[in-house]
């Protein structure tokens, strides 16, 4: 009699069509919140189109989630909904963007603040796609190919919700290679913004490009520390180290600092500075722009004997300093901290930032101290800041936290 052969259990996650078969531990991340199924963990690519539904379950065949399929970068699948009930569909995204919408008009008076993010990603459970308000215009972030492929029931629901002028777009895919590079971003629905925009931030205003590559000129995720600088600049001396378009100078100004220079590589930064100083009743020309490496300028004020009682850190992720030394945030935080300390007034204010999301906040302190020890300057943290209402993120979702923000005493 023919022996029958013994079904083998398989050994890793099993890919069926529309379904993938998560490891416990992977099963237990997304149940506490965490919305991306990493590629590594199931160790292959979901069968379809990038944006599919795909449900997931457990080891023991539990259901866990529902999502889409991305494209060919790390993430594999970025979930949507943890109720079984949910169908992914129009309709689903359509009541996202009346959720997220609703929440920020609960958190903000329109009226004074029309520079906000109204959809924050998978926080908003609108996986891959951030979208950001600009006074009439939005402008929408596209991170993923699944997000492209829901993104119109979006625009629909935002015209819908706020009637803008116009939906701008901008991709940023990543696929396993690295990001893609950069365009411009490109009118997708209504009318061409001008090209100012000028938009409120409580009392102030600022000019923003909504069609610029890399950024509108204002970052709305450092909202609470520019008006921290704000609190801390009255009477004061201060530097704004990496000022770029100068919203942190224009909130210097605007606190009462009786000084205020601003030091960037960038000379068409300055140029916008000075705008925003316009804008808001200020002379153009009151406070001193510097263009050039931020390291070389503190050591010539350090030469000089130069001091100010407030030094502002916010430097970007990577930068070349023009003809200057190439920077990094993660491996050049501490030595840029010693620097700023030379310039910095005894009892002066030093006020470090970063939103390097490869920059945790563990080793972001730690950079402070290290820098504060090699300059003799011990440092006490007297406030922190973190990212605005309208950066909802969830307890189980670390990444979302990527902003950090101390203002210490030396």
């Amino acid at each position: 009699m023919a022996r029958t052969p013994r079904t083998r259990r398989p050994s890793g996650p099993v890919v069926r069509k529309g379904t993938i078969r998560l490891h416990h531990d992977v099963a237990r991340r997304i149940r506490a919140g965490h919305p991306w199924v990493f590629r590594e963990a199931i160790g292959r690519t979901p069968k379809g189109r990038p944006g599919d539904p795909v449900d997931l379950v457990d080891w023991d065949g539990e259901f866990v989630g529902r999502g889409i399929a991305d494209g060919d970068g790390p993430i594999a699948v970025r979930v949507v909904t943890r109720s079984r009930d949910e169908r992914i569909g129009p309709d689903l995204f359509a009541r996202r963007v009346q959720a997220a919408v609703d929440l920020r008009r609960r958190c903000f008076d329109f009226a004074r603040v029309d520079a906000l993010r109204l959809v924050n990603d998978d926080s908003d459970d609108l996986p891959g796609m951030v979208v950001e308000r600009y006074g009439d215009y939005l402008v929408a972030y596209l991170f993923s190919e699944a997000a492209l492929r829901w993104r119109e029931p979006v625009y629909d629901a935002l015209e819908r919700e706020l009637a803008p002028r116009g939906i701008y777009e901008q991709r940023r895919f990543r696929s396993l290679g690295g990001e893609a590079p950069r365009g411009p971003s490109e009118l997708v629905r209504g009318a061409a913004a001008p090209v100012e925009v000028t938009v409120r931030e409580n009392d102030l205003r600022f000019v923003v490009d909504v069609t610029a590559p890399l950024s509108t000129g204002l970052f709305p995720d450092l909202r609470l520390g520019r008006e921290a600088v704000a609190r801390w600049a009255r009477g004061r001396r201060v530097l704004n180290l990496f000022s770029y378009t100068g919203a942190i100078s224009v909130y210097a100004q605007h606190g009462g600092a009786t000084e205020v220079v601003a030091v960037d590589v960038s000379a068409k930064a300055h140029a916008r500075a000075r705008r925003n100083f316009e804008v808001n009743g200020f002379d153009p020309e009151a406070p001193e722009h510097i263009a050039g490496d931020v390291f070389k300028v503190l050591a010539r004020m350090a030469d000089r004997g130069r001091q100010f009682d407030l030094v502002v850190l916010d430097p970007p992720a990577f930068g070349t300093g023009g003809k200057g030394r190439p920077f990094s945030a993660v491996r050049d935080y501490a030595e840029l901290v010693t620097a700023a300390l030379a310039v910095l007034a005894p009892g002066g204010v030093l006020v470090a930032a970063s939103a390097t999301r490869k920059l945790l906040p563990s080793d972001f302190e730690t950079a402070l101290g290290q820098g504060a020890h090699a300059a003799g300057r011990p440092l006490r943290i007297v406030e922190r800041q973190d990212l605005p209402a309208d950066f909802p993120r969830r307890p189980a979702f670390p990444e979302a936290n990527y902003l950090k923000f101390a203002v210490a005493l030396a």
